[in-house]
């Protein structure tokens, strides 16, 4: 992991925070603020810190890293980074691309609860009759006594396994890249799922988005699903081959609930918005109250690392640097 250079904390730190929000900053570093408007707050070559506006679009909170030749640190505020992963070759060698690991683990397993239990119960129907001015009862299935599988279990798959302990599932099963066990039980390898699949009432997808899971839930993943299962995805839209989800949706056989669509934002008249039995929620996953307190405490322990001489953490990449490859242990 490379190590953040001391010297290089002469330059500015970009926050899309306003400083003076973020109580307990490390003294010796200059802050500006940048939430991705149109004017720099400052010459983009002294930045030796910049941590990305929040859900802006990739092209404006990529704009200035071809002008950052000074940057040793690029902090993303989502767990996801492939939004920033075109301007890697941009960075001065041996600067890092961190993300914000555990930063959105409660606010989005709760959403992925939220989602779970509206589409089993019937949620939106009954939103709909209300808006009618009818009542409308009926049998719905429960959360209790079913089988669920996640499929991503990092912070974020650990956190909504944390949030499902109390509604009495019958069994939760959890895959990603490599197996290891848990205090909970075995995570299973991704070489495993789809021997799991047919068991589950509910998959919750939340992987992150790389080579390997674009479009992992396409035409055969979603055959393997027993009929009525519920799919929930709160990762990245393009993990699910849309149109392959259409056919299933349209079909009957299966139930979706989507915090992230391929493509996104999903456009009017596009086919998924009347698909039956399906949710949709736009992208609100990690945004919520529980987004600034958790990010300005990830900024404000990075940059204490950082202004320390200390390497940072969550590092995902580093710019191609020999110095960095002798350096850095197998």
């Amino acid at each position: 992991m490379a190590t953040a250079d001391p010297h290089a904390a002469t330059g500015d730190v970009w926050l899309p925070i306003p400083p003076g929000d973020i109580d307990g900053l490390p003294g010796g570093l200059s802050y500006v603020h940048w939430d991705a408007g149109p004017d720099y707050p400052a010459d983009p070559a002294r930045c030796v810190f910049y941590a990305v506006p929040y859900m802006k679009r990739a092209d404006i909170c990529l704009r200035p890293l071809p002008r950052m030749a000074g940057v040793r640190v690029v902090q993303t505020l989502t767990a996801g980074i492939e939004h920033m992963l075109p301007g890697l070759s941009h960075l001065p060698s041996g600067a890092v691309l961190s993300n914000a690991r555990g930063l959105h683990d409660a606010s989005t397993a709760e959403l992925a609860l939220t989602l779970t239990l509206a589409s089993l119960r019937g949620i939106p129907d009954f939103v709909r009759a209300q808006d009618a001015g009818e009542w409308r009862g009926g049998f719905q299935p429960a959360l209790a006594d079913k089988s669920v599988l996640i499929v991503g279990y990092g912070s974020i798959g650990s956190a909504i396994e944390d949030r499902l302990t109390p509604f009495e599932c019958a069994r939760v099963i959890r895959i990603a890249r490599t197996a290891r066990d848990t205090v909970r039980g075995p995570v299973h390898p991704l070489s495993e799922l789809t021997a799991h699949l047919p068991g589950a009432d509910v998959v919750v997808l939340a992987t992150p988005l790389t080579d390997g899971t674009r479009g992992l839930v396409g035409r055969d993943f979603l055959a393997r699903m027993k009929d009525g299962a519920l799919l929930v995805n709160v990762a990245r839209g393009p993990v699910v081959d849309t149109g392959a989800l259409l056919a299933e949706l349209e079909s009957g056989r299966l139930r979706a609930a989507l915090d992230v669509t391929d493509p996104e934002p999903l456009p009017a008249g596009h086919p998924l918005w009347h698909a039956p039995g399906v949710l949709i929620t736009p992208h609100v996953g990690g945004p919520s109250s529980a987004f600034l307190p958790r990010a300005k405490r990830l900024l404000r322990e990075q940059l204490t690392l950082f202004a320390a001489g200390e390497p940072v953490r969550n590092v995902v990449a580093t710019a191609p640097s020999p110095l960095a490859s002798r350096s850095t242990k197998p």
